[in-house]
């Protein structure tokens, strides 16, 4: 077990109440993360962010996605520099591009969790749907209320090539995932010393200097040798993916770092979905636009290739997400395999269902999943019967017709609101968590908006589809949308009594 293991100088030892705390503290933030909660935690985390793939520029052929830095007890002090976050303040997310557009050519910015997460600086005020349009008015709002003193040039104001946009919302963009370990305050004050001390200046090249690289540099500050790269998957690169299968891999052979997985899943909308990040030889296996050709002009080339890939380069963020959702069930695994070695028996069993059961309280299970998709297609029905839908086809347009048709703005706190003047030039919904419910918005417009939103979550694949977690809270939504769209029906949604139990488990125990 992990209590019996000695703990580091730097971390001292707690008492059993201690190591409750710090516990719960540690959920705390894997809520906030995970579940949009947002309250302080004492415990502080540095983690690795795998982003997917976007169809665009060179990763139309790498499909290698890109890499940042999440450090929870580090802040802006502006966009180029770090210090400590005060109180309630949730953390920050670090990276690099080709080139940010900025008026000088930094080589990092900064920017608040849920900035670069969703485009707000409180998660309450979070876009439920994404497209283009939305994405653009967070960018612009993000642009003049905190990088204003930084991008004051025509391109950089103007310009979609300038990449300080990626670091706005980019849950609207693609998936992703971050590999969270715990860390010192010793070591998050030396990062800070180390970025702000050094030349910010962009020296980016995709070969030797890229993001991945950057997020290497900047994870070796914290644990020296902890994320390395694959020549041998990437082709004497670095890639995102590496990057992370070697950092998870270093965790888990150092448990005391109590590694979790969190999956951020791409938003329903318009915006092209993203692909699942991938390595050299990954791409060359998997993609027929490069693997044809190859198999053509390079046949032994392609076969090695493809060898090395199955042997050595295996690595599937789905799977991670759901074996390592949290620290208790990695904790979890790490008591199983004790009481193996132990050949404790009636242990291992207790332990290893505790243990599924966690997994699956974050990451659902199968049966659970098809509830939820059985429960939406009655849903549907009603809306039909009750004519809060006008046909089964509006559902699938609706996105598009908002994007198309909608006069979309922001208000001071970030939530985005929408005017369809096809239906009434006077009607006016929310698109956020915080304000979709608002009393006067268009109830039925909402309630529409979220069948849509569930419908899209229940199809996506797994890399695309939010947690559990996440969408039973988009599912409380939807059920009070229903509410003031149907007042008239009083039919609760059974749901919640046919789903498998998820009680949280605590050490194995229920």
């Amino acid at each position: 077990m992990r209590g019996s293991k000695a703990a580091p100088k730097c971390i001292g030892t707690k008492s059993a109440a201690g190591k409750a705390l710090a516990a719960f503290s540690r959920w705390c933030v894997i809520a906030l993360l995970a579940a949009f909660v947002s309250m302080p935690s004492a415990r502080a985390d540095a983690g690795v962010i795998l982003n997917e793939s976007l169809d665009t520029s060179v990763a139309r052929i790498t499909g290698s996605g890109h890499s940042a830095i999440y450090v929870s007890r580090i802040c802006p002090e502006s966009p180029v520099k770090l210090r400590l976050c005060a109180p309630g303040e949730q953390g920050s997310v670090i990276s690099n591009y080709t080139t940010l557009g900025e008026d000088q050519p930094y080589e990092w910015n900064i920017v608040p969790l849920s900035v670069f997460l969703y485009g707000v600086e409180d998660p309450a005020n979070r876009p439920l749907i994404g497209s283009q349009k939305i994405k653009h008015l967070l960018e612009e709002r993000y642009r003049d209320n905190f990088l204003a003193a930084y991008c004051d040039t025509e391109s950089c104001r103007t310009s979609n090539k300038a990449e300080w946009r990626e670091m706005v919302a980019a849950t609207i963009s693609r998936s992703l995932y971050i590999f969270v370990v715990k860390t010192t305050e010793e070591q998050d004050l030396a990062l800070i010393e180390d970025l702000n001390s050094s030349e910010n200046v962009n020296h980016f090249n995709g070969m030797t200097r890229n993001c991945a690289d950057f997020t290497r540099k900047v994870m070796d500050i914290y644990f020296p040798g902890a994320a390395k790269p694959d020549y041998i998957n990437d082709f004497a690169m670095t890639s995102p993916k590496a990057i992370a299968r070697s950092f998870e891999h270093y965790s888990l052979k150092h448990p005391e770092m109590d590694l979790s997985v969190l999956h951020f899943a791409q938003l329903p909308g318009t915006y092209k979905r993203s692909s699942e990040a991938r390595s050299g030889t990954e791409q060359l296996y998997h993609s027929k636009k490069l693997a044809i050709p190859m198999l053509i002009y390079a046949p032994h080339e392609l076969a090695v290739a493809a060898g090395t890939y199955v042997l050595t380069g295996r690595f599937n963020p789905v799977k991670e997400s759901e074996k390592y959702p949290t620290t208790e069930a990695s904790e979890l695994k790490d008591q199983i395999a004790l009481a193996k070695a132990a050949g404790d028996g009636p242990r291992v069993k207790q332990l290893q269902a505790a243990e599924r059961k966690e997994r699956a309280r974050v990451a659902g299970t199968p049966d659970e999943w098809q509830v939820y998709r059985s429960e939406l297609d009655a849903l549907v029905a009603e809306a039909l019967r009750e004519e809060a839908l006008a046909n089964s086809q509006e559902l699938k347009r609706l996105f598009k017709r908002i994007e198309e048709k909608g006069a979309l703005r922001v208000d001071e706190n970030g939530a985005i609101w929408v005017t369809m003047p096809d239906l009434d030039a006077h009607s006016e919904a929310g698109l956020s968590a915080s304000n979709i419910l608002d009393p006067g918005t268009d109830s039925q417009l909402a309630y529409s908006v979220m069948l849509a939103r569930t419908a899209r979550s229940l199809s996506a694949p797994k890399h695309s589809r939010e947690t559990m977690l996440n969408f039973k809270e988009n599912w409380e939504i939807l059920q009070d949308a229903r509410s003031k769209s149907i007042p008239q029906v009083a039919r609760p949604i059974p749901v919640a009594s046919t789903a498998p139990d998820a009680s949280p488990i605590v050490n194995g125990n229920e």
